[in-house]
């Protein structure tokens, strides 16, 4: 994830001239060069792009391709450095480069490369309208490269203690130790045992959050129901409804007076919404297949009578009798029911080894021109992680990223990086073969 993220560099060790000769690697540095660079952070690593006076274009990928060349900070570039952070940056970075701000990222110990790109990047229009723009639209590369080599020369910050981070909640089983409190009349996992109750198991979880949430609003009435749910909050609402969903459903086995024949010539009515064989391809309509009879007859009852409110249902039930009304719940109670397309959504943990793969283990980026992630600030994280999938921040990558990222899925990502210890990288050349 190209976030300005914090990350962690060692401290910068300055040695030796400032600028070399441009290699087209690192490997092609003699051996006395290469042992200056050995003790070296990251963060003394700019983009070759700069060197070879391009100018930085808004990005839509990762831009991982461009080569790097090395470049030294002397101990009086880095006090130039820091003299312009806290003149133009303190004040929203905080001092030292760890930010007090909310959703503001701390800047200490982040990649230097990252931080010089970010900065053209911003300077090139790519973020957009930004209070950044005004504060690096007049500065020369020479000062960013220092001001980025001062933030990369810093300690980052600590990372959130695991005590005060907000605990990465894994929606199945918060929602079914919410459910815990309607297995009582819908069954332990949602397949109802009691007559006139309906199973859950197995229904779009759209369709049930819905309905619960006109349960608790008063839309949908039942006083049992509201009362039940007057004190859930809308997201423990979603985490049962897709504990529900992911429940293996089955076919009432209560009685089911009435004549199935019957029925199935009358639930041709019924198909366009519930489906054919009372399956419902849309979460807007429930699925009735393997539903308990005396429930779907109540209900059929209430929407013809107007106490249960749906001008469409009303009209589709005002023609039909007693008879009629049992034979569809027989009907619907005898087909098999199936469960939706719903697949288990991703822990944080799980999500978070697809973004390790290019910000590094646990968020400690090996590559200087991706940020790191571990220790940055959880409200910054969202913030970002949201204008990405919002398209707000432009990158092809990212949008493929968060594409299918929930709300959950954010804040979990974003609290489980904010308490990962931020950890000291070095680069050194390896030996040619």
């Amino acid at each position: 994830m190209k976030l300005l993220a914090d990350a962690t560099i060692s401290r910068l060790r300055l040695a030796g001239s400032r600028i070399f000769p441009r290699p087209t690697s690192l490997r092609s540095l003699p051996a006395m060069r290469l042992a200056l660079i050995a003790g070296v952070a990251a963060g003394l690593l700019f983009s070759g792009a700069y060197l070879a006076g391009a100018s930085a274009q808004p990005r839509t990928s990762l831009d991982t391709g461009a080569d790097l060349q090395a470049l030294y900070a002397t101990p009086d570039d880095i006090a130039q450095g820091k003299l312009l952070a806290e003149q133009t940056c303190a004040a929203c970075h905080g001092a030292n480069g760890v930010s007090q701000t909310p959703a503001i990222p701390h800047l200490a110990g982040q990649r230097s490369a990252y931080l010089f790109n970010e900065l053209k990047g911003i300077q090139a229009g790519a973020r957009g309208e930004t209070p950044m723009n005004n504060q690096v639209k007049f500065l020369s590369d020479d000062a960013l490269l220092k001001v980025s080599a001062y933030f990369a020369s810093l300690d980052p910050p600590q990372a959130v203690a695991a005590d005060t981070a907000s605990a990465a909640v894994d929606p199945v089983q918060a929602g079914k130790t919410a459910a815990a409190a309607c297995a009582g009349c819908h069954g332990e996992s949602g397949v109802s045992i009691t007559p006139g109750m309906p199973s859950l198991a197995g229904l779009d979880p759209k369709y049930t959050a819905a309905a619960m949430k006109a349960y608790k609003s008063g839309q949908r009435e039942s006083e049992l129901m509201k009362s039940m749910l007057a004190s859930v909050v809308d997201p423990a609402i979603d985490n049962i409804a897709l504990y529900y969903a992911l429940q293996k459903p089955a076919k009432s086995e209560a009685p089911a007076p009435g004549d199935k024949a019957a029925g199935a010539t009358a639930a041709a009515g019924c198909a366009g919404c519930h489906g054919s064989d009372g399956v419902s391809a849309n979460s807007a309509f429930p699925s009735l297949a393997g539903q308990d009879a005396t429930y779907l007859a109540a209900a059929l009852a209430a929407y013809k009578q107007g106490t249960r409110k749906d001008e469409t249902m009303k009209g589709l039930a005002a023609g039909l009798d007693d008879a009629a009304i049992k034979n569809l719940a027989a009907f619907f109670s005898g087909q098999e029911p199936k469960q939706p397309d719903i697949r288990k959504p991703l822990t944080a943990e799980e999500w978070s080894q697809k973004c390790d793969r290019c910000h590094g283990i646990n968020g400690n980026s090996t590559d200087p021109r991706l940020p790191a992630l571990a220790a940055q600030r959880a409200d910054y994280l969202e913030k970002v992680l949201n204008d990405y999938r919002a398209g707000v921040h432009k990158n092809s990558s990212m949008a493929a990223m968060t594409h299918d990222l929930t709300d959950q899925d954010i804040s979990g990502l974003a609290a489980h990086y904010a308490h990962k210890t931020a950890r000291a990288v070095v680069f050194v050349t390896l030996p040619s073969k």
